[in-house]
């Protein structure tokens, strides 16, 4: 059974039963869930579980791309784990509860997939004596094949705050080949797991503790693809499925390695695999390789791929050719992976690159590392986790490693630091958390009707208010969070900033600074009082700033061109990957594997105003989803699209999905002018751009900048100015040059006086000399130099001393020949060190002493003779 037919099988099968059929949502999930990346089918859905949003339908259905970051580590080493799975499910939102869900899946079970109902076995939470009822009674499944377990088996929750509920599952017994008899809570090898039923009725805290009943009892379901692909055809494991098997012939064909002949290297083939498959999805959602958080998910994955790539013999790009495959096999179901696949290819390949050249970095750490470690001994824990975290080494690599050189790893000690980088994720995580007393104030208020796109003015009414110390009065001074019924202020939003403006009431007039949406599709007009109090259902006017709204869209109009324009210029992979809009100013973000040339930019900025002076109008319009694709909208990433979209459509050119505001005509832009570009990450360049007044602003200030160049050269005019610049340079390198002649000069007659000071200790020659006014390069040019031309036999040792401003600086320069007999600088100068207050440092054969006692600089330099003598009696001894 093919992995397509199995889940449309599924969706058809629900479909049938009233069920609305719903898109994936993004690996990328909403920020109020505290989800660093979509881990179940019910994500998307969270605010109707907890009431803060009306279900725009009673039953839902999805197959939903999933991502649990923490299975990274097993993937490879078992047949079982992956990183990223499609989760089927089906959904009632106060709708149906235990009793249909029990019955719909046992018969999609039976009757859709013709699993035979003796292999059935199922589990329920341990007190969930109605659920084992409808199981036996209702569904007829034998009570000695139901099994009760307790909350770490049978009680889901996201793992964040959130709904939560006891759960049913479902087991197919494989036979005893697999495991031993005894059922689920013996062995869940012989017992696969393929269907979770969550009775979604608790709301829990971040430790899974219940703090109450949901407003209503929902049913959330989900069954692995994965596991159904494995269990109805009767395979080992998910990576003989047709999901993955294509991905594992792609890496057969690139090593010349045989899937299931050498387990070693099956390890690296199922990786490279699977991992491939992940980081398509992942960078298709939008997500970019960094250092935290989901990028840095990305990232390890990446590294994994490569460096298991590179064990398998794969020496040339392993990415692209996954990401094609990948593309090929799930576009029908996921159409993003077919639409961004220039653009995941030029990532992934530009980080596959990068990593290449840390690969070979992190090996030159390593065997530095052996080379510290005697043979047999272990290599210290922060080193294999440097390995791991800065150069993306595999634990199973760096066993590898250390094995082959006899020795054994410190891995308590990488447990413990991995251990402490897991609890800063997750602080980092809780911290991104919008605030419970918003969240809640937001629940309380509904959703507000925004009316920006037609209006700039508008009367509602303050249907929520968060204060300081969470008082219900917001006075003169404080900041304040307000939620209106009815608003025309646009709320933060496809990389367009929030607007500002002015909320009044009978008593208190609010100056906004932002505005944010909140979970139920409330506003939140941040802001602070101006004068007077504002409270809960007063009746309010709320005014935007009518001129910063002109020009934010402006520049949202010329984000549009300048998208349109780059991917003209450097091709289709430049898509959007990111946008900060502003007034009279916008950023943007693209995947691109170098930097853009200045005349590159120059060809750009050109085509994007011939395009603004075109005066082309600026279309807005709402329809479907599906037709918004069809008419070949652009969607962005990590942005959530319901079932009515909004299109901006600029001339015949540009079309994107786009909820911002905009110009009506190309004209209104005026003028676009490109800023600065720059890297923003392996694979990433960023452009900005400043429109309209703001434009003409900035090149006012080149203008004047120039001529202030021009007069300072004086260049007479602009156009002689570059030839008038580059003659200047000229001159000065001249200049320079018979300076450093000169200069030159001075230091060997100040070398040769220096060296001329010599005396005799142990056959050795010392020089311990003052030389005031001088700093550290001065002194340590010239002691350098001195030792170099004393050097003999015995070794020679040049000793500098200097004071300013009250403090003291002494450098020693040692000879190869004296760090051979024993004596390095910053031992020469411990004794002179101390005279002065400070200690001593620095290399073998330099060393930096200083210190706040100026004045015994003197005395500390005659203490070095002695010092010189001591060390080389020691040495003769």
């Amino acid at each position: 059974m093919e992995g397509r037919w199995i889940r449309e099988t599924f969706l058809s099968f629900f479909e049938q039963r009233d069920h609305k059929r719903v898109a994936s949502s993004s690996l990328i999930p909403a920020p109020e869930t505290g989800l660093l990346l979509t881990n179940a089918g019910m994500n998307q859905f969270i605010p109707y579980f907890l009431g803060q949003a009306p279900a725009p339908f009673p039953r839902a259905t999805t197959a939903q791309k999933s991502f649990r970051a923490v299975d990274i580590e097993n993937v490879g080493r078992t047949a079982r784990h992956l990183t990223l799975f499609e989760m089927l499910g089906n959904f009632s939102f106060g709708d149906y509860f235990k009793s249909e869900a029990c019955a719909w899946a046992y018969e999609l079970v039976t009757e859709g997939f013709g699993i035979d109902h003796d292999r059935l076995w199922v589990t329920v939470f341990e007190t969930d004596d109605e659920a084992i009822e409808i199981w036996a009674d209702e569904v007829g499944i034998p009570r000695e094949r139901i099994v009760r377990r307790g909350k770490a088996d049978n009680f889901w929750w996201t793992h964040a705050a959130g709904p939560a509920g006891p759960c049913s599952e479902i087991y197919v017994d494989r036979g005893a080949r697999y495991g031993p008899e005894g059922g689920p809570a013996v062995d869940e090898e012989q017992f696969m797991e393929i269907w979770n039923l969550v009775f979604m009725q608790n709301e829990v805290d971040d430790h899974a503790q219940v703090l109450g009943e949901l407003p209503a009892k929902n049913i959330d379901t989900g069954s692995s693809l994965e596991r159904l692909a494995t269990v109805l055809n009767g395979l080992d494991s998910f990576f003989e499925t047709d999901l993955m098997q294509p991905l594992l012939e792609v890496v057969e064909s690139l090593s010349g390695k045989r899937y299931g002949v050498d387990e070693h290297l099956d390890v690296s083939l199922r990786i490279v695999a699977e991992h491939g498959r992940s980081i398509t999805f992942l960078i298709a959602d939008g997500v970019q390789p960094s250092n935290e958080g989901r990028g840095y998910v990305l990232r390890r994955m990446l590294r994994r791929i490569v460096s298991h790539a590179r064990r398998l013999g794969i020496q040339g790009g392993v990415t692209e050719p996954l990401v094609d495959r990948t593309a090929e096999m799930l576009s029908d179901a996921y159409p993003e992976l077919a639409e961004n696949r220039a653009f995941v290819a030029e990532v992934a390949g530009s980080e596959e690159e990068r990593f290449s050249g840390t690969l070979r970095q992190g090996m030159e750490l390593f065997r530095g590392a052996v080379a510290r470690v005697s043979r047999g001994r272990e290599l210290p824990g922060d080193v294999v986790f440097k390995l791991h975290d800065t150069f993306g080494f595999p634990r199973e690599l760096t066993e590898e490693l250390v094995a082959d050189q006899g020795l054994t790893a410190d891995w308590a000690g990488f447990d413990a630091l991995m251990d402490q980088q897991r609890r800063r994720a997750k602080e980092a995580v809780k911290k991104g958390k919008m605030d419970e007393r918003v969240a809640a104030a937001a629940a309380r208020a509904g959703a507000s009707e925004f009316i920006g796109y037609t209006a700039l003015v508008g009367d509602g009414r303050v249907t929520a208010l968060v204060a300081e110390g969470g008082a219900e009065v917001a006075s003169e001074g404080e900041q304040v969070l307000i939620v209106l019924a009815r608003t025309p202020f646009y709320a933060e939003g496809g990389g367009q900033i929030g607007d500002a403006g002015l909320i009044r009431t009978a008593t208190g007039l609010v100056r906004v600074s932002d505005a944010q949406w909140a979970p139920g599709n409330a506003i939140v007009h941040s802001g602070v009082v101006e004068s007077g109090e504002i409270r809960e259902g007063d009746d309010a006017h709320a005014e935007v700033d009518a001129v910063r709204r002109e020009a934010t869209a402006r520049a949202h109009t010329a984000t549009h061109v300048v998208h349109w324009t780059l991917k003209h210029v450097l091709g289709e992979h430049a898509r959007q990957a990111g946008s900060l809009v502003g007034p009279g100013r916008l950023r943007f973000d693209f995947p691109h594997h170098s930097a853009v040339p200045p005349e590159v930019l120059e060809q750009a900025e050109e085509l994007a105003n011939r395009r603004l002076a075109q005066d082309d109008p600026v279309r807005l319009f709402e329809t479907t989803f599906e037709e918004a694709k069809r008419l070949g909208a652009v969607a962005l990433f990590g942005e959530k699209y319901g079932d009515i979209v909004r299109v901006a459509e600029i001339g015949d050119y540009s079309r994107e999905l786009c909820g911002g505001t905009h110009v009506p005509r190309t004209g209104n832009v005026a003028l676009v002018r490109i800023v600065h570009e720059a890297g923003i990450g392996a694979g990433m360049r960023r452009v900005e751009a400043v429109v309209g007044p703001d434009a003409l602003r900035e090149i006012n200030l080149e203008r004047r900048l120039l001529d202030d160049i021009v007069q300072a050269l004086g260049a007479g005019d602009p156009k002689s100015a570059p030839e008038r610049a580059r003659q200047v340079v000229q001159e000065l390198k001249q200049l320079q040059s018979e300076l450093g002649k000169l200069r030159k000069e001075d230091v060997g007659k100040l070398v040769d006086e220096i060296a001329g000071r010599a005396s005799q200790v142990a056959r050795a020659r010392l020089v311990a000399s003052l030389r005031t006014g001088m700093g550290a390069d001065e002194l340590r040019e010239l002691a350098q130099a001195a030792a170099g031309k004393l050097e003999n036999e015995a070794g020679a040792a040049v000793v500098l001393g200097s004071r300013d401003g009250g403090k003291a600086l002494i450098v020693a320069a040692c000879s190869k020949n004296m760090v051979a007999r024993g004596v390095t600088a910053p031992l020469l100068l411990e004794p002179a060190a101390g005279r002065i207050g400070g200690g001593a440092g620095g290399k073998p054969i330099l060393g930096f002493a200083g210190g706040p006692r100026g004045d015994a600089v003197e005395g500390a330099l005659e203490a070095v003779a002695d010092r010189l003598e001591e060390l080389l009696r020691t040495d003769r001894n």
